[in-house]
């Protein structure tokens, strides 16, 4: 590694688990210099294994990537309580619904990946998410998962079973007080 290669600062250590939105979570396996556009660069090697994948990312820009550290546990136990809490009615229209949902997981904090959980699985007790907005819950539910079992030290049977318990218990509450506004979608994707 060359001085000014070394001079750099990393933001991550070398087989830290770190956080990629819309990816999940992975483990630096390696940071390596690598030559680009005539210019020795700094880059993470993050391995994914739920999609089973390398990916490189300039350490330079990493954070600019949403590329972020596992949370800690009191910030995993206070998206699992989002669950619980109430929240504002989520939109009929299933294209402005995903518009929405996908901007909040490309964001990548553990909230809002909590928040696209939450409203996704409300929705779809009411009715059949379109296969695009199950492919983006399914997506939510597996990141947030993954995250929470890195961070709590459990194993990802326990979580989810957690998730599902938490969500049974605020949609439960929602359905009394009709949180989801009413479907008026004309022509859903499905």
């Amino acid at each position: 590694m060359s001085s000014s290669a070394k001079a750099k600062k990393t933001t991550f250590q070398k087989l830290q688990q770190v956080v990629y939105p819309l990816q999940g979570v992975g483990q630096i396996t390696d940071i390596v210099e690598m030559d680009f556009k005539g210019q020795k660069t700094l880059y993470y090697i993050i391995y994914l294994p739920v999609s089973d994948m390398t990916v490189k990312i300039p350490v330079d820009r990493a954070v600019e990537h949403g590329i972020r550290a596992i949370v800690p546990k009191e910030e995993a136990h206070a998206a699992l309580d989002l669950f619980t809490q109430e929240f504002e009615p989520i939109p009929a229209d299933w294209k402005l619904r995903y518009q929405m949902n996908l901007d909040l997981l490309k964001k990548g904090s553990i909230e809002d990946i909590a928040s696209v959980v939450r409203t996704l699985y409300a929705r779809k007790k009411v009715k059949e998410l379109p296969i695009m907005e199950r492919k983006l819950y399914d997506t939510a539910l597996q990141l947030m998962v993954d995250e929470v079992s890195f961070s709590l030290d459990i194993n990802t049977k326990e979580v989810e079973e957690l998730i599902f318990r938490k969500l049974e218990e605020e949609t439960d509450k929602s359905e009394d007080d009709e949180a989801i506004i009413p479907d008026d979608d004309n022509g859903d994707e499905k």
